[in-house]
């Protein structure tokens, strides 16, 4: 994996898939920087995404996501971990794929259900979580897996086992 240290290790997926814990885990296990964009946002902004949903709507939001991602996928060497939606726009997309190798954090509904429990979600304000979470995965799914070099499920498992497989995956890949 050492000529692959300035290559950056791209995290995606569904709110809930564990992108930010898997995210620091791997991170630590390489020896890297770990960045979540939505956590840079939060920075310099000085206010929560749910803030900035609120004052701003979702067009708002994406448009300061795609600076950041941009600006992230300039890094070499990081582990980044993406807001769920950031793969909605075609050039993040792009970006995204260009700086590294992408990983997608599969989970399903029911897992997303209980794993966001109680923390504030602005887009599952929109009416019953299932249905939100149902529509958001039909219709990013194939966005995730357009730019995935690799699929991780996460259902069930410890942030260390999916930490630990997708080291594992990137040593052989």
């Amino acid at each position: 994996m050492d000529e692959l240290h300035n290559v950056n290790v791209i995290l995606v997926g569904p709110m809930g898939s564990g992108k930010s814990a898997v995210g620091r885990r791997l991170a630590k296990a390489l020896n890297r920087e770990f960045v979540d964009s939505d956590d840079v946002i939060e920075e310099r902004t000085g206010v929560d995404i749910a803030y900035i949903f609120e004052k701003e709507g979702e067009t708002g939001f994406r448009k300061r996501e795609r600076k950041i991602i941009e600006e992230l996928t300039r890094r070499q060497g990081v582990v980044l971990a993406t807001g769920g939606g950031a793969i909605l726009a075609p050039k993040n997309r792009a970006a995204l794929r260009r700086s590294g190798t992408v990983i997608y954090l599969h989970t399903s509904v029911p897992q997303q259900l209980k794993r966001t429990r109680g923390k504030k979600r602005p887009l599952l304000n929109r009416g019953k979580r299932r249905e939100v979470l149902e529509e958001l995965l039909e219709t990013r799914d194939p966005l995730y897996r357009e730019i995935a070099d690799l699929v991780v499920e996460t259902d069930g498992r410890s942030v260390t086992s999916v930490a630990k497989e997708v080291r594992e995956k990137l040593g052989s890949s």
